[in-house]
């Protein structure tokens, strides 16, 4: 059994949860995942199968493309809605002319700091598990590149947009620079993963769904992947 199958991954699982819910129905197949979601997090998780794993670096490296909640006029201790929250006083509400500024000034590279609750690395430690026994590390900012943001809905304090960035971007930290150059603060309350290189969510199935007898319908053939890897 080898292939890729496109995951509608709900809110709750973790992507490692997604592997181990299918591996269970591929029967000792090598399963593995192309980008992590968030728990909370929902949209397309491509999960690879056989020797689809052993193109997995060449699939986390596909373009990817979300919709985003942002909640405006607060800040988050991880930057979306798990943790400590706290409400920004006095914050003034940026008009829908200066948001769209704002959003294009996030467009190309610029140099994004991970969020706290991150599983960025710094001497074998991971950021959140840092983060959790009191002692957050300091990360240091590193090159992403926002391909598009397109304003889809505002009315404060809730915001809603598009992204299409290029691999290793936080969306959670983008919620948060958004928040912060607004001057009122801002933190994710939801994401949709819409697009994974030349994958769509509207092609995904639902985790629900999967069982062991229809898995391999559900499979796209290795030999289809290569052309599908990059917009």
């Amino acid at each position: 059994m080898n292939g890729v199958v496109l995951v509608n991954k709900p809110p709750g699982p973790t992507s490692h949860d997604v592997v181990r819910r299918i591996r269970a129905l591929a029967k000792g197949a090598r399963v593995g995942h192309a980008g992590t979601l968030d728990p909370r997090a929902q949209g397309l998780l491509l999960i690879l199968v056989g020797d689809a794993t052993k193109q997995q670096r060449e699939f986390m490296a596909g373009e990817k493309e979300y919709v985003a909640a942002i909640r405006l006029g607060a800040t988050s201790s991880t930057d979306d809605a798990e943790g400590k929250i706290t409400a920004m006083s006095n914050a003034q509400i940026p008009m829908t002319n200066a948001v769209r500024r704002t959003l294009q000034s996030f467009v190309g590279e610029t140099a994004q700091v991970p969020p706290a609750y991150s599983a960025v690395k710094i001497g074998g430690t991971k950021a959140y598990e840092a983060a959790r026994r009191g002692k957050p590390l300091t990360l240091k900012p590193r090159g992403v590149t926002i391909k598009e943001i397109e304003l889809l809905e505002y009315r404060y304090p809730a915001l809603k947009i598009r992204v299409a960035c290029a691999a290793g971007t936080y969306i959670r930290a983008l919620a948060r620079d958004i928040g912060k150059k607004l001057g009122c603060g801002g933190y994710l309350s939801a994401l949709t993963r819409s697009r994974s290189g030349n994958f769509l969510l509207k092609d995904a199935v639902p985790l629900s769904s999967l069982t062991s007898q229809n898995l391999a319908q559900h499979l796209l053939p290795s030999t289809a992947i290569p052309s599908t890897l990059n917009r």
